[in-house]
């Protein structure tokens, strides 16, 4: 898509349209929602909860409330989270940090992961440290 790329809004929910790609930094005043092979080259911040699609990518950080990232989907930089954090099946992610659960599904990549509550390994991952109150490995 190129040009200006127009996000939907339902009451507090952003939508963004699908194949879209952003230059910049930004930033969302609520939810996301993040379809397949979107692609942002630089940071993204959502004050709410973010659901990033399958294949997508974000080229920097992203900071947000809650996260689900889909599965094979890349960040390159840090994901902070202020609530849960669930990584699907092949997901990338430099490294984790967030106030709450987290949870990654088989083949996911990360650097460390830290976890005020509980980290939950679901089958083989790839990591760096693993810190938080209880970590559990299931099916490895």
């Amino acid at each position: 898509m190129v040009g200006t790329v127009k996000i939907y809004r339902w009451n507090d929910t952003f939508i963004v349209p699908k194949r879209a790609y952003f230059e910049g930094n930004v930033y969302i005043d609520g939810d996301l929602l993040v379809p397949r092979n979107t692609h942002f080259w630089g940071r993204l911040v959502v004050e709410g909860d973010l659901t990033l699609g399958p294949y997508s990518t974000v080229a920097a950080g992203v900071w947000c409330g809650n996260a689900i990232v889909g599965d094979h989907a890349r960040i390159r930089g840090p994901l902070v989270a202020v609530g849960d954090v669930m990584v699907c099946d092949g997901a990338a992610i430099g490294m984790i940090r967030a106030a709450r659960d987290v949870k990654l599904r088989p083949g996911v990549r990360v650097g460390d992961v830290v976890s005020g509550r509980t980290i939950l390994v679901q089958g083989r991952v790839e990591s760096g440290r693993l810190l938080g109150r209880k970590v559990k490995v299931v099916g490895a």
